[in-house]
């Protein structure tokens, strides 16, 4: 009995990491692939350009900081 019991388990175990390795080797294949890329690439890309005109009709300032002078003695 308990060797039939064994063989059952053993077997499901069996099943369980080759199901296992074969989904995470596909799974890797997937998003190592160039269509994986590409469609996160879009989804980033559809999300930032949609962000793009709000930052763009505040425009940019109309004068910035004038630049620092530097000091002598520093080499340059």
């Amino acid at each position: 009995m308990f060797q039939k019991i064994a063989n059952i388990l053993s077997i499901a175990s069996f099943v369980l990491i080759t199901s296992t390795l074969g989904a995470s080797y596909f799974g890797y294949k997937y998003l190592s692939s160039e269509q994986f890329k590409t469609k996160m690439m879009n989804e980033v890309l559809g999300g930032v350009s949609g962000m793009m005109p709000k930052v763009l009709e505040k425009g940019l300032p109309e004068m910035v900081q004038p630049s620092m002078d530097i000091p002598d003695g520093f080499g340059i």
